[in-house]
């Protein structure tokens, strides 16, 4: 009931007006010290350890609000008919390649960091062609079941982080449809490798890059950037670094985070830092930093 409630009234503002409570979230976050402020300077401090303090902190700020706004901003995208939320639209770059993908039939992985407004995305890619996303199910049931129907109602298929999910994707891209993936999202360690993420080991899907030797797919990243003065977003698609094909594992999951390097780099405060992203360490041990 809470969700819904909070949802609801986050749909009702116009854009400008959630972007603002977004930032006294996140302004608030970085005052009372909170835990997402500290997972952020944590992972800051690792990516970035020649970034001078006060510039980190500064990045560190700004990546709180953006992260609020863009909890703000839910609301508006699943509560809204997606025709709303598509308007928001203002700019698409590199289209062309993503044209050039559907013309191919031959499927499209497309791999959409944490970064800017992914929900937006989502809506964007299922626009284009039929769309099947993996998604790691939340604690959350009733969390699950809303996700599940606002994600899908432009006919977008969901497909869970299991076999079943990976059989689903697969016969995805054999119809030359579009499957989407997050991939800096942390998988168990059997389905993954470590390979550096700015330079940190963190654990990587080897998913990715089985999908892509098994398949003639084209592999894309996407992300929705926020404009500045909530004049909308601009929908950027760019290849991905062609090794995430490689049949050495080592070397694709390598190039994979270094396709979400090179989108983070577009965006850096809208970034979502306060991710855990390094919490397994190369011996399977915690990393103590997160506590």
């Amino acid at each position: 009931m809470l969700l819904n409630t909070v949802l609801r009234l986050c749909s009702w503002l116009p854009l400008k007006l959630a972007h603002s409570l977004g930032s006294f979230i996140g302004w608030a976050a970085w005052g009372l010290k909170t835990e997402s402020c500290r997972i952020t300077r944590i992972n800051l401090a690792l990516c970035f350890p020649q970034m001078p303090l006060q510039e980190r902190n500064v990045l560190a700020q700004q990546s709180l609000v953006e992260t609020a706004r863009t909890a703000c901003e839910l609301g508006q995208i699943w509560i809204n008919p997606p025709n709303y939320a598509l308007a928001k639209i203002v700019k698409i770059s590199g289209k062309e390649y993503l044209d050039a993908a559907l013309a191919k039939g031959s499927g499209i992985i497309i791999l959409a960091p944490h970064l800017g407004n992914w929900e937006l995305c989502g809506l964007f890619l299922d626009s284009c062609g039929q769309s099947t996303y993996l998604y790691k199910p939340p604690k959350l049931a009733a969390f699950e079941s809303k996700m599940l129907h606002y994600r899908g109602r432009l006919g977008a298929k969901l497909a869970p982080t299991s076999a079943k999910g990976v059989a689903m994707l697969l016969k995805a891209l054999g119809r030359g449809e579009l499957v989407g993936i997050l991939p800096d999202q942390e998988p168990n360690i059997e389905s993954g490798v470590f390979a550096p993420f700015f330079g940190v080991d963190a654990l990587t899907m080897t998913l990715v890059a089985k999908l892509a030797n098994r398949t003639e797919a084209a592999v894309l990243s996407i992300f929705a950037k926020r404009l500045e003065n909530s004049e909308g977003f601009e929908i950027v698609i760019q290849p991905a670094r062609p090794d995430v094909a490689n049949q050495d594992i080592a070397c694709a999951t390598k190039a994979l985070n270094e396709t979400v390097e090179d989108c983070v780099r577009l965006a850096p405060a809208q970034y979502q830092w306060e991710y855990r992203r390094f919490k397994r360490q190369a011996d399977n041990s915690k990393n103590a930093l997160y506590r």
